[in-house]
């Protein structure tokens, strides 16, 4: 493991800035507007209540604050954390048919391989055997459901879905980052007057999520778990240290993924699936718009983890929220919310020319949801794109 700088420089509250403050609400609001639905059916899919998924956001916030915070502090870089988005998304669609035992079991499995990455530095070296052409159709063919919902939606419920999506591409136009925001706003306001928002009168407040005992089977462990781990890596942590990198900052990898890996294992059980460096919401406290110099931006990432905390502590209110929603206003959030996403991952994939035949059985195989010795569609898909990967590059 790389060691820790040995000697960090003071920090001083003269850093803090509102500007700072303010990219540091911005990367939280963005994070929790564009993915906490597909939290929310990640966790309605394993069997979760309202109530425990109420706990699971909490303890998520909890640990993305005291990571965000610690991490930026002791490295004064912006380092921030969040959930694992694409991981999500994978368990949405695979979770339906498996217990909330084995789920635990397998968010443990998952989060010691990731640590066990980062202990022996072998993360950099893991994502090289797996073509960043065949991550990114896997990520696709996962994704690609919750393409369909979004606009599938328009069927059952026009008004909701389409004033969402006129909403978000007319923000894209001009309002770029606030267009999932602005979205979800323009949903909220539909389903109001609509009538259809039913709040169920959880607790708002601080929810602690019961101990669940894990139970380890070889078709979740298999068919759940490794894909899981993969797109993890290849699409959360990966993005995340090159965010950090590309903006010039430079911290030990390993310490990061084991020290996010280690609190989410911590946490499996209490429903912390998954704790990562983020990408797109850390982009947010990088620009130059945080502060002219680049030394202290780091604490729109310590603001980050302040409000961070603040979700934790309501995690309660959100699952209420979600909760009280219409499925057509979660399914539409969802899908815009990834589009570039899975527009991201559908570029990967086919980029590069010699390797599309591998990428597109990939993506077929994923997408199509079939199921082989209780072993899940996405495990499958790596497996077959991997194979005519290597039958077609072999001379």
């Amino acid at each position: 493991m790389e060691k820790l700088s040995a000697a960090r420089p003071g920090i001083h509250l003269r850093d803090l800035s509102l500007s700072a403050i303010i990219a540091g609400f911005v990367a939280v609001l963005v994070g929790y507007t564009s993915s906490a639905a597909i939290i929310f059916q990640a966790a309605a899919a394993a069997g979760a209540t309202p109530a425990q998924i109420g706990g699971w956001l909490s303890m998520l916030g909890l640990a993305m604050g005291i990571s965000s915070l610690g991490l930026s502090l002791w490295y004064r870089t912006p380092v921030l954390t969040a959930w694992s988005t694409p991981g999500a998304a994978l368990l949405a669609t695979s979770l339906p048919g498996t217990s909330l035992n084995e789920t635990i079991g397998l968010f443990l499995f998952a989060n010691a391989l990731i640590l066990l990455c980062g202990v022996t530095g072998l993360f950099a070296r893991l994502m090289n055997i797996i073509p960043p052409a065949i991550a990114g159709a896997m990520l696709a063919g996962i994704l690609l459901r919750f393409g369909l919902e979004a606009f599938g939606a328009l069927q059952g419920d026009p008004a909701l879905a389409g004033g969402m999506c006129l909403a978000y591409f007319l923000a894209r136009r001009w309002l770029p980052r606030f267009a999932v925001l602005l979205a979800l706003a323009a949903g909220l306001a539909v389903a109001a007057g609509q009538g259809v928002l039913t709040f169920t009168g959880l607790e708002a407040g601080w929810v602690m999520p019961p101990l669940i005992r894990p139970a380890f089977t070889w078709h979740a462990l298999i068919g759940i778990g490794i894909p899981y781990f993969v797109v993890t890596m290849a699409s959360q942590n990966a993005p995340g240290i090159a965010t950090l990198q590309a903006a010039g900052y430079r911290v030990p990898v390993s310490v990061l993924i084991s020290v996010t890996a280690l609190l989410a294992l911590l946490l499996s059980p209490f429903g912390g699936f998954s704790v990562c460096i983020a990408a797109i919401t850390a982009a947010i406290c990088m620009g130059p718009d945080v502060h002219p110099d680049p030394a202290r931006r780091y604490m729109a990432a310590v603001a980050a983890g302040g409000f961070y905390l603040l979700a934790g502590l309501f995690g309660g209110a959100i699952s209420q929220l979600f909760s009280a929603l219409p499925p057509a206003l979660i399914h539409t959030i969802a899908g815009l919310a990834l589009l570039g996403t899975l527009s991201g991952s559908l570029f990967r994939a086919l980029h590069e020319e010699k390797e599309r035949d591998a990428a597109i059985v990939t993506f077929l195989i994923t997408a199509s949801g079939l199921t082989l010795f209780g072993v899940g569609a996405a495990f499958w898909g790596l497996v077959g794109g991997v194979l005519v990967w290597l039958l077609l590059s072999r001379r």
